[in-house]
């Protein structure tokens, strides 16, 4: 047997294993709780977490550290057991013993890539990278097993192997102990407050607190710098420098983490659960009905220039993309966006897209600007050269909404963005205050005269949250918009073609005015006669906790 260096201090007992101990304990008494720095990692139905009809295993706390010592970083005795449902289904790991074992392979994998590159003049690609590092991983854990069987005489099962393995992957390839939350479908965001306070919120669930995902904050930072590293689009980083990081994790995941300028590492992670969203999943999911579907999906066609607006989370994103499925395939379009998260360059509908990524700057600044930043407002001249028909703008967050309203002016119509706003109604202020943002010749009848000439139809998403009182998410279209020129007052004027009823208990958008550009969507197939109902498609009014009725 191979000998390791992580065997020069041997654990005194099995205990220590870095997995589940693979031997029934002595149940505790039914107080007992796991003490600080333990998690029980057992089923509700006593089988070995993550490993379903193994057979039952007793309750038994699984230390965090070998030993079991509760370090600075120990989970909270009183925090529930991690989630099982898709974040945790392989067998518990010391951590300390996968990041021994990730330096080591990442050691002997850059040799073999240094060696590799001398003789083929190239560098491996990513997927050679991962293959040959997988196999010293393999070599590694194995090194390790066969020292700890030889020094406990309790020889690891397949699958503590396999967790330590993947463990090991994780932290050379991926996100870390992070991973087990990107994996899980039903987790949307992740928000991390210091490598030990970690919270995550599920689907129509509340956020609960969970176990640290890094020792201390000085590890959770190295995480955020692999992961800049792994990024591969320019030269994103996490330091003094640049204390502020923004990318897309693999799976669509988008990242913000801000350090230096606040008192510990803070990171905020959202997932698109609907990722390749289309009108009628929207339908489905509840967020509109087939009425408001055919009306929107007749406003793609009729190449209106669309604004979607809300509050963070609320599905604009998916909104987007589910309206940008109803463009004609062979259009060529152009997507720009800080971190790409449409995905309408591999979604395979739109056969010609043209995706383009802001780039962050390197940390020196020239002339008020960090060297090297591309801007969405700097990309977007080179976009109107690049013979596409329609921009789409994943967010719409500073200056650049100036030429955004250009390009929807003077191009032929059918463009998109997003915009931040928490009612349907503070949208043209929103945009006007963009505006002003972009440089001091502009005004607010500028704005205003820009936001009545660029954009037809401003849809609002809203949403009403009652998990705090045992209900779910409403995730919901609340308002279409028409904008109809300037009024009176030199503000751009507004038809709400689709709106709430409150005095019927519906919260969500039915119709309400015909717009002015109806013919223009009878010529892209829209049945007028569809407008003739007050409740829209909807069956009953929204089912609320609070608040809503019958009709």
């Amino acid at each position: 047997m191979r000998g390791s260096p992580l065997h020069q201090h041997p654990a005194a007992d099995p205990a220590a294993l870095p997995w589940t101990a693979p031997h029934p304990q002595p149940a505790p008494q039914p107080s007992a709780r796991p003490g600080p720095g333990a998690l029980d990692l057992t089923a509700p139905d006593g089988t070995a977490a993550g490993f379903p009809g193994t057979g039952p295993v007793a309750p038994g706390p699984v230390a965090g550290v070998p030993g079991g010592a509760a370090g600075p970083t120990a989970v909270p005795s009183q925090l529930p057991s991690l989630d099982l449902r898709g974040a945790a289904t392989r067998p518990a790991v010391d951590p300390q013993v996968a990041r021994e074992l990730k330096r080591q392979v990442a050691a002997e994998l850059h040799q073999q890539i240094t060696r590799l590159t001398a003789a083929s003049g190239t560098e491996p690609d990513r997927a050679t990278r991962r293959q040959r590092g997988r196999a010293l991983i393999e070599e590694a854990v194995a090194r390790w097993s066969d020292a700890y069987a030889q020094t406990h005489g309790i020889p690891p099962t397949r699958e503590q192997d396999r967790a330590l393995a993947e463990a090991v992957f994780d932290l050379l390839f991926r996100a870390g102990r992070l991973q087990p939350y990107l994996d899980d479908p039903e987790i949307e965001n992740i928000l991390i407050n210091g490598c030990d306070d970690v919270w995550v919120s599920r689907v129509h669930q509340p956020l609960r607190q969970v176990p640290p995902v890094a020792d201390s904050d000085a590890e959770l930072i190295e995480l955020l710098q692999d992961l800049a590293r792994q990024h591969g689009g320019g030269e994103r980083s996490l330091s003094t420098a640049s204390p502020t990081l923004a990318l897309r994790l693999e799976g669509g995941m988008r990242l913000q983490a801000l350090t230096e300028v606040t008192p510990r590492p803070y990171v905020a992670i959202r997932r698109h659960r609907v990722a390749s969203a289309t009108l009628p999943e929207m339908v489905r999911l509840g967020t509109l009905d087939s009425t408001l579907a055919a009306f929107l999906a007749a406003a793609i066609r009729a190449r209106k220039n669309v604004m979607i607006t809300g509050t963070q989370g609320v599905g604009k994103t998916s909104l987007l993309r589910a309206m940008a499925a109803e463009i004609p395939p062979d259009e060529r379009i152009g997507t720009l966006e800080s971190e790409f998260e449409l995905w309408l360059h591999t979604l395979g509908h739109l056969r010609q897209v043209v995706p383009m990524e802001a780039r962050e700057g390197n940390g020196e600044r020239v002339d008020g600007r960090m060297a090297g930043e591309l801007s969405i407002g700097d990309l977007i001249p080179a976009a109107l050269r690049m013979t596409l028909s329609r921009i789409i703008v994943g967010e719409v967050r500073s200056g650049e909404v100036v030429p955004m309203l250009r390009v929807m002016t003077n191009g032929e119509g059918g463009s998109m963005c997003t915009l931040h706003a928490r009612g349907p109604h503070m949208v043209v202020d929103r945009i006007a205050e963009l505006c002003l943002e972009y440089g001091s010749h502009m005004t607010d009848a500028l704005a205003y005269r820009l936001t009545a000439n660029a954009v037809d139809l401003i849809v609002h998403v809203s949403m009403v949250d009652e998990t705090a009182v045992g209900g779910r998410r409403h995730r919901f279209v609340s308002h279409v918009l028409e904008v109809t020129g300037l009024g009176e007052s030199g503000r751009p004027a507004l038809n709400t073609v689709f709106g709430p009823r409150p005095d019927l208990g519906e919260p969500r958008a039915v119709p309400h005015t015909p717009p002015n550009c109806l013919d223009d969507l009878r010529r892209a197939g829209f049945d007028a006669a569809l407008l003739g109902s007050r409740f829209g498609s909807w069956a009953e009014p929204l089912q609320l906790r609070i608040g809503g009725g019958p009709r």
